[in-house]
């Protein structure tokens, strides 16, 4: 397992974050734990957890297994999404972020969070309320570090420069989704983050189980997230999904890789991404996505990949400037 500094805070964290999504959900405490253990034997020292996963579940099991070793790992949580129907149990505000960073702090055990992530951009609450609340909790001891999940380039930059005008601890990290079909981070999020330096985990490398093998036209297991979960079935549902998770399997087996440690291997090799977040039900689900340090995307392969899910367009939509006839190349000639 190799580290990197994730962004411009000195911190290094493991190549690979494990998620704990999974954590009282589709895997029960003793699989949560075999998995903890599990990634913690091949390096992992990045944990990545939410107060709404199963409504406070995920970070009461994380931490109790990271009892002994909490000062070796670097721990992210979030607050934003509801936790009941009270109708201040929401929102970026600094009554629900305050509420909610107390509860996860008591549910984690700990007294301090590494990374406290915004799980979502609030439009009702200002962001320099938010920013401000977090600035409190920086200076409180209670986090170390600001992070944004859900957000579009332009929230980002907002926030960002609003902590710098206004002298607030600034953003470190963002949280956006990307995977082999989700692909629109590339547009504007990840060159933004490259110019302001900033920590990249991306969640969803396999798609909610989409790039697993599992899938394909007229091919789906029986039960699954993509098949049980509206949100999912909402998120990927199309003959554009099913065609490229075909596809892309192809492209795995003639290569003897698992399909699942190509997704995650060829997430990991944007080179603005500092750490896919990975996550299973149980460990024999999990072992392949930590294999994918093993794996090495080239140029050829990166290549053959994109025939199948092509690059989006540049976010001035000119296509042209992606390639050699474009003014810039024609004012070198």
């Amino acid at each position: 397992m190799k580290y990197k500094y994730l962004g411009k805070t000195g911190v290094q964290v493991s190549e690979l974050c494990f998620g704990t999504m999974s954590f009282g959900s589709n895997a029960d405490k003793d699989n949560s734990r075999a998995m903890y253990k599990q990634v913690r034997d091949a390096g992992v020292n990045f944990f990545d957890c939410a107060n709404v996963y199963q409504k406070g579940v995920a970070e009461e099991y994380l931490g109790e297994f990271i009892k002994g070793e909490r000062d070796d790992l670097v721990i992210a949580s979030k607050g934003f999404f509801p936790m009941t129907d009270k109708p201040n149990d929401r929102g970026a505000s600094r009554k629900n972020l305050t509420a909610s960073l107390n509860s996860s702090l008591k549910r984690l055990q700990t007294d301090y969070i590494d990374i406290y992530f915004i799980h979502g951009f609030d439009k009702n609450t200002p962001i320099e309320e938010t920013l401000r609340v977090l600035q409190d909790f920086v200076s409180q001891g209670k986090i170390l570090y600001i992070g944004v999940s859900n957000f579009a380039a332009w929230q980002v930059s907002k926030a960002m420069s609003i902590a710098e005008f206004k002298n607030l601890t600034p953003i470190h990290c963002i949280q956006p989704m990307y995977n082999l079909t989700k692909r629109q981070a590339e547009v504007e999020i990840l060159p933004m983050a490259k110019e302001e330096n900033l920590g990249v985990m991306t969640y969803s490398p396999l798609g909610a189980g989409l790039l697993t093998g599992k899938y394909g036209p007229g091919k789906a297991p029986l039960s699954g997230r993509l098949v049980d979960n509206s949100m999912y079935t909402t998120r990927y549902g199309g003959d554009f999904y099913y065609r490229v998770a075909g596809e892309f399997t192809r492209i795995a087996e003639k290569r003897g890789i698992h399909p699942a440690s190509l997704a995650v291997a060829w997430a990991a090799s944007h080179p603005v991404v500092t750490t896919p977040i990975i996550g299973a039900g149980n460990p024999e689900q999990l072992l392949p996505s930590l294999k994918s340090v093993d794996i090495v995307v080239d140029n050829e392969l990166k290549a053959e990949i994109d025939k199948i899910s092509p690059p989006p367009p540049p976010s001035t939509d000119r296509t042209e400037e992606q390639t050699k006839f474009n003014y810039g190349a024609m004012l070198q000639k």
